[in-house]
């Protein structure tokens, strides 16, 4: 039998390719797949991979998720396939071609569309799950709202977790938090969480009521009444107690013997109904299970349609026993729902390890599930840094004794253990106590741990018990066994679920030991070394296990330089300067070879037995220094302007230009065609609502659903709330209050009918109001009537200016580089930090002011922590931003907002516009009373890298150059606010 051994993902390769080709220009919105997918698929991912949407976020898909997403889309929705076949056939027929797989993808399993993404642990599955369940809700949605029947798309879902703690991570992201009531908090889910990420502003709402009333928890799917819709959640244990059944049959095989007398019970229960009894296959609650597990499998089956999320799918890969191949029970429960459905049953797998191990000694390998999608695996994921690194901690001790790692039995089956996994056990607690001072000395709150994973449960106790032997005390060390639950029943499983869960928050336990039970879905970030103590060499279990310590532990953005250094001393051989963001593996001899694959690509470390050198690197923590009072800096923030009431008065529609550029005749002429008009606000650019204009097919129901939309957009152009996101205005959502809607609304209609074409317009005459929706009409619309409303205002100044002061010393700390920062003096801290890359001028600057006498005080500000010193500006694309200054300077006379900028960017058109944006700011400042402003002038200064050294090498002072530097005021600018 020939095997596709070159090709191991040829759908997922050439389906990225596709896709890849499909999305270019995706980020500016001209990409070919705006045209091949529905509106609200084009709305969706305008929203997602937009740049303007984007850069409006302090957080989006990474690209694993984002080439997750469309691939996805392109298969289900641009490509339409009905199954995995007609997939191949379109994407990589040539594949179908490579040993058995034509017959493979042409199994009965496959008749329906199914999709399995390659994702590795930690890199974001369920914010994947989730932005396919929206994409997919919307969709239907929209089809039955237009009368549509969209066989794509469903409102019905299903989501398998593969056991109790996944299960609970599930229905926190769709429900929120449990509460001490038992109640959930939703704002604490995902969806309500990073609404801003999943939904546009305009569908949130719709999106949070449809997951609120109809998520399903898994006791009551089939019985909760839901509106249209669905989203069940469960464990896949659910789906496969069937499968206990027949094994217990299977122990107790009853083989017909004609020779001899049959057995009386062995006839009765052939014959007779079940009925209770004290057998555990007849007690009343196995007896229970199997008819609710009977039920709920009906209605399943019973729904016209359904998507099948299955987190951790390698769970339902195929066995194989004495040669025959068989299906795990929650997979023939999935062909049962499956039936009939046809291609209205979509199944989405979701795993970092979608195979199965086949073969043994030289002739092993792996055998991937033939729907795999996309390949984003654990060695993309490290580039990227999207998980911690891995390195191998060889201990000399572990390379020098020719020991025994699998637990030792004596004749009579007593286990102990062996030497070979204590030496383990001691070189991996050895590691986190080194983990656990170093880390403490930057951070507090942050708690290293162990895992410890055995072979079997009872050697797990006796690692428990060894451990304490060498100090720990008994609450570090946690227990936890696949059988756990079972074993401490519901209410003493309930705390120490809770215990697992917060395991990152607390100092204890500071050990986890294991069996199976945390192989998936132990979704903590503070596992720093593993100790694997498994026998087997089944790399599937291997990656499993790994895969526990992969999540990020030190997330904030002041880690992510040493953090890169790191993966570029491993790609280049060498020994990581810290232990920040590293999973240690105490090596066991059986996983050499797949560690060697790993290294070969310089994506595995190794770490020396050393214990001289400290994990946290060269990462020291910049302290307040203990008088730092007198070179703190009081920041001034304008509240609310004196001059702050504003009214409007009533718009003159008889005034307004009407629209001329063409003729109400050329105007029908354009509709018909098939043509996408997009929508634009009149001050930021931001493109909004697209309608595809195609004979009578609109995005709009009619005129006054037009209106409405149109009076928002207006109103929202002119608006100007302080943004979420660290970087750019979001998408605006709140209306421009100093003017009624309702006033607003009326006049747009009173212009529409009176003046906008010059002449008397009727909008419900002959369906004209479709002419409102195109382009140039719509732009006319909001232009004028932008700015209509701005020369309505009236201003009256009443009252006094508020201020309000932050101070950099809130800030207490910085976490910097030793290697990257220098001693100063004249700062609240101890060290300022310059960039490792290209931070030749600021670390000039920090030189030249602290040797400055006639600098006071200075400080280097930090984009992460001092986030609340933000100047607004406009992008030259016309979007709303924020950039932060480089230091902050104090002289005898002035203080300093300083800008360090190398020479050729100078002149760049966004520098020039922060240049006029902080003048405005800075002018706006010193209009205030001298007390309020430290008694000095603000000045803004932008310093370009020629002129920094010319006038440093010609002995001159520091102040003397930013007083020469200082930017002039520009008269009638609005630019330049402040951001609290």
């Amino acid at each position: 039998m020939s095997h596709a051994v070159d090709q191991p993902l040829p759908l997922a390769n050439a389906l990225t390719r596709r896709t890849e080709q499909l999305c270019i220009g995706l980020e500016h919105g001209i990409a070919d797949i705006y045209e091949l997918v529905t509106p609200v698929t084009a709305e969706l991912l305008r929203w997602w991979f937009g740049d303007d949407a984007c850069q409006a976020r302090s957080f989006n898909f990474h690209p694993g998720q984002r080439q997750a997403i469309l691939n996805v889309i392109v298969a289900h929705e641009v490509l339409d396939s009905p199954n995995l076949k007609d997939l191949y056939t379109q994407v990589c027929a040539d594949a179908l071609l490579e040993g058995t797989r034509l017959t493979d993808v042409a199994q009965g399993k496959h008749g329906h569309p199914k999709y399995c993404l390659k994702m590795a642990t930690g890199t974001g599955k369920t914010w994947v799950l989730q932005a396919l369940l929206v994409w997919q809700l919307l969709n239907k949605t929209a089809a039955l709202d237009e009368g549509r029947d969209d066989p794509r798309f469903t409102r019905r879902f299903l989501i398998v977790a593969p056991g109790l703690i996944v299960y609970e991570r599930l229905l926190d992201a769709f429900l929120g938090k449990e509460k001490e009531d038992k109640s959930r908090d939703f704002s604490s889910s995902d969806i309500a969480s990073y609404a801003e990420l999943f939904t546009p502003p305009a569908r949130r709402e719709r999106i949070a009521q449809f997951v609120r009333g109809n998520v399903c928890q898994k006791q009551e799917i089939g019985l909760k009444a839901t509106g249209n819709g669905m989203i069940a959640i469960t464990n896949w244990h659910l789906l496969s107690e069937a499968e206990e059944e027949e094994v217990e049959q299977d122990e107790t095989e009853w083989v017909d013997t004609p020779g001899m007398v049959a057995d009386a019970a062995r006839v009765a229960y052939d014959v007779l109904p079940l009925v209770p009894g004290r057998a555990a296959g007849n007690s009343l609650d196995v007896l229970d299970r199997r008819w609710a597990r009977g039920s709920i499998l009906s209605y399943l089956a019973d729904l016209p349609d359904l998507m099948v999320f299955n987190d951790e799918a390698h769970h339902i890969h195929e066995l194989k026993s004495g040669g025959e191949t068989t299906e795990v029970e929650w997979q023939k429960s999935l062909s049962i729902i499956a039936e009939g459905k046809g291609r209205r049953f979509v199944q989405m797998d979701f795993s970092a390890t979608p195979y199965n191990d086949v073969g043994g000694g030289k002739h092993k390998r792996k055998v991937y599930f033939p729907h795999i999608v996309i390949d984003f695996d654990l060695k993309a994921a490290m580039r990227l840094g999207l998980v911690k690194s891995l390195v191998l901690d060889k201990r000399k001790e572990l390379g020098a004794l020719p020991l025994e790692f699998k637990a030792e039995r004596d004749a009579d089956g007593n286990v102990t253990l062996s030497e070979g996994q204590r030496v383990m056990l001691r070189a991996g607690l050895q590691k986190l106590r080194k983990l656990e001072a170093d880390f403490a000395r930057i951070d507090t709150a942050r708690h290293p741990k162990m895992l410890v994973v055995c072979e079997d449960t009872k050697v797990s106790p006796l690692v428990a018990e060894f451990l304490r032997d060498e100090g720990l005390h008994e609450e570090d060390v946690l227990t936890v066994d696949s059988g756990r639950k079972a074993e401490l029943g519901e209410k003493e499983w309930a705390p120490l679920r809770q215990r697992l869960f917060n395991v990152d928050k607390h100092a204890q336990p500071r050990v986890i030991v294991s069996v199976l039970m945390l192989r998936e879905g132990f979704d903590v970030n503070n596992i720093c070394v593993i100790v694997p103590l498994r026998s087997s060499q089944a790399q599937i279990l291997l990656e499993q296990t790994i895969g526990r310590g992969l999540r990020l532990m030190w997330r904030d953005p002041e880690y992510a330089d040493i953090k890169r250094e790191n993966r570029e001393r491993i790609n280049q051989g060498e020994e990581p300067g810290s232990l920040i963001d590293i999973l240690s593996i105490v090596e066991h001899p059986a996983f050499q070879s797949f560690y060697d694959e790993l290294m070969r690509e310089g994506l595995v470390g190794e770490t020396s037995d050393d214990d001289e050198g400290s994990s946290t690197g060269d990462l020291v923590a910049a302290e307040l220094r203990e008088d730092y009072e007198q070179y703190d800096f009081a920041i001034p923030f304008i509240l609310r302007e004196a001059e702050e009431n504003v009214e409007h008065m009533p718009i003159d529609v008889a005034a307004l230009p009407p629209f001329r550029e063409m003729s109400r005749a050329k105007l029908a002429e354009l509709l018909g065609k098939g043509d996408t008009f997009t929508s634009q606000d009149l001050q930021s650019s931001t493109l909004f609502g697209d309608y595809r204009v195609d004979g009578v097919a609109m995005n709009v129901s009619g005129y006054n659903e037009w209106l409405s939309r149109l009076t928002r957009r207006v109103s929202q152009a002119l608006n100007h709330p302080l943004p979420k996101g660290n970087k750019v205005s979001p998408h605006l959502d709140r209306p421009y209050l100093q003017m009624n809607t309702t006033a607003l609304a009326t006049a747009l209609d009173d212009y529409i009918r009176e003046r906008l074409f010059d002449e008397l317009f009727e909008p419900f005459e002959d369906e004209g109001w479709r002419l409102l929706l195109l382009q140039p009409v719509l732009d006319h619309i909001v232009k004028i009537f932008g700015l209509a409303l701005v020369r309505a205002e009236e201003h009256t100044v009443s009252g006094a200016t508020e201020v309000r002061h932050r101070r950099l010393s809130e800030v207490t700390k910085l976490m910097v580089r030793e290697s990257a920062s220098l001693e100063v003096s004249k700062c609240i801290y101890t060290r300022l930090p310059y960039p490792t890359r290209s931070g030749g001028l600021e670390r000039a600057f920090i030189e030249w002011a602290q040797l400055d006498a006639d600098v006071e005080a200075f400080c280097k500000i930090s984009e992460n922590r001092h986030d609340f010193v933000r100047l607004r500006y406009v992008r030259d694309d016309g979007m709303p931003a924020f950039y932060i200054p480089d230091f902050l300077v104090r002289t005898a006379d002035a203080i300093y907002l300083v800008e360090t900028k190398a020479q050729q960017q100078v002149s760049h058109p966004n520098v020039q516009r922060k240049l006029k944006a902080a003048t405005t700011w800075c002018e706006r400042i010193n209009s205030l009373e001298p007390a309020i402003r430290g008694e000095r002038p603000w000045h803004y200064a932008l310093v370009g890298e020629a002129l920094f050294h010319d006038w440093k090498q010609q002995g001159a002072r520091l102040a003397e150059l930013l007083a020469f530097s200082v930017a002039r005021p520009m008269t009638g600018g609005k630019q330049g606010r402040l951001d609290v």
